[in-house]
């Protein structure tokens, strides 16, 4: 099991009151609702192993390179010229302070916890879903990730609906009841109809629906741009303008919007722990924070 753990500490933060705080005050809600999440997620689906994905880097410059709008909508304040630390990113205030917590209690904890200079968390989870030898269960908020999905493979997404209590169990059927594609045919659909929320521009004119025609007729995108460079082609005069007038988009959005499968990740030991690695740490973090009954039953989970 594959955690997009920034997508479910934004949802804890979102999900669980701002009054749940620390003995001095500190609000608390994403550490606790993510310790829930955990120990619902182990409860329900019984891993053999757990990884904790990390966003080390939420808008590689790499990316930002190529399609400059990425993800800009975001930034709330612009790395120096020339440093070698991301842009920060918008998150609100009381959310930001948790996230050093939350680290720190997964260590204590010894839930592999694995990230990746200039990579996001996808990428991450792209690359050791690539290395997995049996199936994968990723479970993100982040529709981008239903690229991944493989029947073949056993690779699905677990993508909370209310909670993690109510997930929607992605496979390719379903996939393509509600998308019309496969997974590995939602990057193309992604990339043709664009996502406001990564500043994905897309092409224009070109939504869900015309996209999942298109790779339908076409294949893939390789499919459907020698269908816009053939006059011969079933393609109405407006969609080949319209793909023509987007090549320099669809040149390089392709490796901004598929997921790295090659990111040097280290090695950690990623089964899942039955007993804390490091207790008297964990012991002064849940006293220093008030983790209380979240912690508790996430330890009670893992101990059956």
């Amino acid at each position: 099991m594959l955690l997009d753990t920034a997508s479910l500490y934004f949802r804890a933060y979102f999900g669980v009151p701002d009054s749940v705080k620390a003995p001095d005050g500190t609000p608390v809600n994403a550490v606790r609702g993510l310790l829930d999440f955990i120990a619902r997620l182990v409860q329900d689906h019984h891993p053999d192993d757990l990884v904790a994905c990390m966003d080390f880097d939420w808008r590689p410059q790499w990316r930002v390179d190529l399609i400059p709008s990425y993800k800009a909508h975001r930034v709330a304040e612009e790395a120096p010229e020339g440093s070698a630390d991301p842009d920060v990113e918008e998150i609100p205030d009381t959310l930001s302070p948790q996230v050093p917590v939350i680290e720190d209690v997964l260590d204590a904890l010894g839930i592999a916890r694995i990230g990746a200079a200039d990579y996001e968390a996808d990428d991450v989870i792209g690359t050791l879903t690539g290395r997995a030898a049996g199936p994968v269960d990723i479970v993100t908020g982040d529709r981008d990730l239903f690229q991944l999905i493989d029947d073949r493979r056993g690779i699905r997404i677990l993508y909370p609906l209310k909670g993690v209590g109510t997930l929607q169990i992605t496979d390719e059927a379903l996939l393509r009841e509600k998308y019309g594609v496969d997974g590995s045919g939602y990057a193309d659909l992604a990339l043709l109809r664009g996502d406001p929320s990564d500043g994905l521009p897309g092409v224009p004119g070109v939504g869900e629906k015309t996209a999942a025609k298109l790779l339908d007729a076409y294949g893939d995108l390789a499919g459907i741009m020698a269908a816009a460079a053939d006059p011969a082609s079933k393609l109405t005069p407006t969609q080949r303008k319209r793909l023509t007038e987007a090549r320099p988009y669809i040149e390089v959005a392709p490796k901004v919007v598929r997921v790295a499968t090659d990111v040097p990740v280290p090695d950690v030991d990623p089964a899942l722990p039955t007993e804390p690695a490091h207790p008297e740490q964990l012991e002064a973090l849940a006293v220093q924070w008030g983790l209380g009954g979240s912690l508790q039953r996430l330890l009670t989970t893992l101990q059956r």
